[in-house]
């Protein structure tokens, strides 16, 4: 779980981490989360945030990157989660750029996924390990 850098290291803290940690857990298995070292309010930021995305200065905020790059892949986990958009954008990038080839997910694609309600065009940035997980065909529901 990537921690957004607005709302859990500038806002409101360690708290909505625990939240967001919750619902991750609530939605994948708790025997299925791995955290990144450090995490919370410790977090490291991934680089995209704050415009960054759209500066562009891409070799740097790829260089800066490295870091999260390195975090995530420590991990061992199959998948990074992100809440934020920016995060999501940034860390795809950075597992493109340094050949991690681990997805990022949005939060909400997979709570999407285990409410069976995430369509097939939703499912771009999951591996195929989940691609057909509960596909959700409204064509064929009536």
């Amino acid at each position: 779980m990537q921690d957004p850098c607005q709302i859990v290291r500038k806002s409101y803290g360690d708290p909505i981490a625990e939240d967001l940690r919750f619902v991750v857990k609530s939605v994948v298995g708790e025997e299925n989360f791995i955290d990144m070292q450090p995490n919370r309010s410790n977090n490291y930021c991934c680089g995209g945030g704050g415009g960054f995305l759209q500066s562009g200065f891409k070799e740097e905020r790829l260089q800066y990157g490295k870091i999260k790059d390195d975090q995530i892949k420590a991990t061992g986990a199959d998948y990074c989660i992100a809440g934020c958009h920016n995060c999501h954008a940034q860390i795809h990038e950075l597992s493109e750029h340094y050949g991690s080839n681990y997805p990022v997910v949005h939060m909400w694609t997979l709570i999407c996924l285990s409410l069976g309600i995430l369509g097939p065009n939703e499912r771009e940035y999951l591996g195929d390990d989940l691609k057909e997980v509960n596909v959700f065909h409204p064509e064929t529901a009536m």
